[in-house]
This record gives C-alpha cells, structure tokens and sequence, in this order.
C-alpha cells in the first residue's frame, strides 16, 4: 500500500511586531516533499486554520532558495497547495503512517496549542507510527500530550532549532519564548550540533526530528527509515 505524510505548515505571516514578516521556511518543505515523492509517498498539506501559508521572506534569498525551492515556486500547482491547506478537522490519522511539522519562527505561534493538530499527532504516534520535525516544527510538539497524560516529548531524545542560532540569526529579541528551553522544561533529552546552522537529525524510536533548515533532507530520509522499518515489522 502506498505510504503516506501528513506536512503540517503555518498560517502565521509576522511576528509579535508586524512589521517583522515571517512564515514557513519553504525548503523545509520542498527538501522533505522532494525525498518523500522519491520514495512515492502520498503527501497531503494540513495547517492550524486551513488556507493559506504565508512565506518567510529570508527563506527565498540565496543561499537560502535553491533548486528545489525554486521549482515549488514555480510550479502553479505546488503554489496552489500552499494556498488550500485543509484544516486538522478534515484529517484522519489513521490514513497516515508519518506527520511532518514543517518550521519557519511563524509556527512558534500556531503550532503548540492546537488541540486537533495534537490529537492527530498523539494518534499516529500511539498506533507506531512516525512524528516528526525540523527546525522550529518542534514547537509542535511541545504541548502535545500522550493518553496518560504525559507530554510526549518527556525522555525523548530529540533536536531543533537551537537558542544559539536564534542569537546568530539575530532574531531573540523577537521570538515569542525560547523553544529550545521549553522542550527541556517538557523533560526532552534535548540534542544539538556541536556547530551551528550543519545538518543534524535525532532518531528516537518512531521520533524524528532535525535541528534547522539544512537538516530537512536528512529528516526526511530518516523518517523514510522509520516508516519503512514499520512496514517491515508488520510484513514479519
């Protein structure tokens, strides 16, 4: 049976300030979208509110806007994706075998709190299957709690954009909190590069989740591994 992922994406385009635009990170999207079509994975976009999914401006300057962001961009009928997002309530968990939180600082804001984007991802995590993140995508999974009441991040092993490179992108004094502190204060294993802003994914489990925009592709195929692993444990 063909695969399938849910992408989860903003509907946020600014900061507290709104002068400070901002949105989803677009190549954290088309990086995962580009390994998950490789693999022939079905892909369905969802957002906090359904609609449209404002773009992080700096997301479409070199070197951050490559080939593939560029091809998205391109393309009509990925841009009209982007534009008619479903919402959580026109979702069915049990049709996924793997979430993907996409990431850009707007999700900082409509990601954690969403109670049908945390029903979803509690049902596709307690039946095996994968959640995942990259970068600020795990703000996603702050909140998120398991049926026991625990959070389900609680002694994970887990990565995402770091405090340091929010100083590096000069964009602290802007963030809504420190989504790097929260995670530890959730009891997350916590796990960073020892540089920042280089490729760096945590596998734990049926968790997956990359550090920041450079680590799509390899969150992606490692969620790849994981989906895949399932399917063999079931085969066997």
């Amino acid at each position: 049976m063909t695969k399938r992922v849910l992408h989860v994406v903003t509907n946020v385009g600014h900061y507290d300030d709104p002068s400070h635009p901002t949105g989803l990170w677009l190549s954290e999207l088309t990086h995962a979208w580009h390994v998950f079509e490789e693999h022939g994975y079905a892909q369905t976009l969802v957002s906090p509110a359904g609609g449209a999914v404002p773009l992080e401006p700096r997301a479409l300057k070199f070197p951050n806007y490559d080939r593939t962001a560029k091809s998205w961009r391109g393309d009509p009928g990925k841009m009209a994706l982007l534009q008619n997002t479903v919402g959580p309530d026109r979702i069915d968990p049990a049709e996924y075998d793997a979430i993907y939180f996409t990431g850009g600082h707007a999700v900082m804001y409509d990601f954690p709190d969403r109670e049908g984007l945390q029903h979803i991802t509690r049902a596709i995590y307690e039946r095996g299957g994968v959640v995942s993140s990259v970068c600020h995508g795990y703000c996603g999974l702050l909140n998120t709690r398991l049926s026991d009441g625990s959070y389900l991040i609680d002694g994970r092993r887990m990565t995402g954009f770091a405090w340091t490179e929010e100083v590096l992108a000069r964009v602290d004094k802007l963030v809504p909190y420190n989504a790097e502190e929260k995670a530890r204060q959730r009891g997350a294993l916590y796990e960073k590069a020892t540089l920042p802003f280089v490729s760096y994914v945590v596998t734990d489990g049926n968790l997956v989740t990359g550090q920041n925009p450079g680590s799509a592709k390899a969150t992606a195929k490692k969620v790849v591994e994981a989906v895949e692993g399932n399917a063999s444990k079931e085969r066997g």
